[in-house]
């Protein structure tokens, strides 16, 4: 199942869960009983191997709340051309819901890891749409330095609510601003490695792009591939939808989110002439750290006549999106090119 929104229906600060894009890899598990799910800590990296449930980490641990960016590696992937493998995602693979649980750091050092604790990959209850439970589906994962972050959460709440089926019920980790695909749903074990987790789609070309730039549909050996870490500055333009004409006016509202992977957005800027200038917009700062943050402007157009208005994020370190497509990969990852909308004063 894959399911992805219009950029228009993002409009929300915090995604409701009917709104936020859907990508499973298998089927998602059936006849759940949240009463009895476990977490199981284990790997070679573990000090001693333990199993809690769901109820156990609600009662050890203190809970903690963030809204955090959750997207495909591969949204906006329909915009490269030699077209590539997988979903044809448009803009609309990405959400900022508002997650709640266990950090993982604190599981973590209750259970106890060895100094040389390197990696940890999840697994997910989800299973193999050719019906053979023997194959695991998906299980990614992230270096240590990122799965000991404060807004690594293992949550049981989206949005003040018991997860939806369909997004991890009863339980997912949920780690801001990489691949949504670190982020496993059903989740029932995490082992924390003494190498790079070699799970189910870790390995390249899954989740991984050139180390250097390639022509546009030239073949990469799958050794010269690096795994994805940090998403890329990126913006949305929510409001309006494409194709809104104004009738006897020239003035319009405009309000989107921009995000940047581990970075914060420090400036956002629109244009209506194709790039040559830029308008500076009002920026938001986010709520917490990995939640992207709105922004808005007012528009004023010289004339009648078709107008695109393109939206241009900046991020912390000084890096811009580019106007046009970034650099092809087999895959189809990372297009952070700037989103356009069209509108036509009448």
């Amino acid at each position: 199942m894959n399911v992805e929104t219009p950029a228009h229906l993002l409009d929300d600060d915090i995604t409701p869960a009917e709104k936020m894009f859907i990508r499973n890899n298998g089927l998602i598990p059936e006849n759940i009983d949240a009463g009895k799910w476990t977490l199981s800590i284990e790997g070679e990296a573990v000090k001693k191997a333990m199993s809690l449930t769901l109820a156990q980490l609600k009662k050890q641990f203190k809970p903690y709340t963030y809204q955090l960016v959750l997207e495909c590696g591969g949204n906006g992937r329909a915009g490269f051309n030699p077209p590539t493998r997988g979903n044809q995602w448009s803009y609309g693979a990405v959400s900022c819901a508002q997650w709640t649980g266990a950090r993982l750091k604190d599981i973590l050092d209750f259970v106890g890891i060895k100094p040389g604790a390197e990696y940890i990959g999840y697994y997910g209850k989800d299973t193999h749409i050719s019906g053979d439970l023997s194959k695991v589906v998906i299980s990614r994962g992230v270096p240590i330095r990122k799965a000991l972050e404060d807004q690594t959460l293992v949550a049981w709440q989206m949005n003040g609510k018991d997860i939806p089926l369909v997004h991890g019920f009863p339980l997912r980790l949920v780690i801001g601003g990489w691949p949504a695909s670190v982020s496993g749903k059903w989740l029932h074990k995490i082992a924390v490695r003494d190498k790079v987790h070699d799970g189910a789609k870790m390995k390249p070309p899954s989740y991984a792009v050139p180390i250097h730039p390639v022509a546009p549909g030239e073949t990469v050996d799958p050794g010269k591939m690096r795994i994805i870490e940090a998403m890329p500055v990126k913006s949305l333009i929510t409001y309006p939808k494409s194709g809104g004409i104004l009738r006897k006016r020239k003035t319009l509202d405009i309000r989107g989110h921009a995000w940047a992977g581990d970075r914060s957005i420090s400036k956002m800027e629109i244009s209506i002439d194709f790039g040559a200038t830029w308008q500076i917009c009002q920026l938001d700062p986010a709520v917490n750290f990995l939640a992207w943050q709105h922004w808005s402007a007012h528009l004023t157009f010289p004339g009648s006549g078709y107008y695109e208005v393109w939206a241009k994020a900046t991020d912390s370190a000084g890096i811009s999106q580019p106007v046009s497509i970034p650099n092809w990969n087999p895959q189809g990852y990372l297009n952070n090119s700037c989103h356009r909308i069209a509108i036509k004063v009448a």
